[in-house]
């Protein structure tokens, strides 16, 4: 088994931005863990020791793993390259088209919003009507 990087110049993008995802929920666990053995009954120096010793150990062996996996492993690799492929080949929206399709969701909102607000006071009024809603 070799530590190079397979097919190096492929798929560069979906291989980077996974490791920083991977990299930052490593970190966020060895915080984690961190903040957890504060409780542990020791003497402080000694529990500082264990903390960054085991949030360390999180942290190693997460890199190594999270380097095989964007790096060595034939599979996974294949899969991010075909991935960035086939994002290659999205067509994307244009900023006109986005702008005009949030206009049109906030305009429905805004009037499913109103009709929603009719609907609860004509059934209030009718509830109150009939003396089943008492109002105080």
């Amino acid at each position: 088994m070799s530590f190079g990087i397979y097919k190096a110049g492929q798929g560069y993008w979906t291989r980077m931005m996974t490791a920083v995802g991977a990299g930052a929920l490593m970190l966020a666990g060895a915080m984690w863990v961190w903040g957890e053995l504060v409780a542990v009954d020791m003497a402080d120096d000694k529990r500082l020791f264990l903390q960054a010793g085991v949030a360390g150990a999180i942290a190693i062996i997460s890199a190594i793993v999270i380097y095989w996996i964007v790096a060595i492993k034939h599979r996974s690799v294949e899969f991010f390259i075909a991935t960035e492929g086939e994002m290659q080949k999205v067509n994307w929206s244009s900023r006109r088209e986005i702008v005009g399709s949030t206009w049109v969701v906030i305009v429905v909102s805004v009037i499913i919003a109103a009709v929603l607000f009719v609907t609860d006071l004509v059934f209030s009024a009718f509830f109150q009507w009939i003396k089943v809603l008492e109002t105080t």
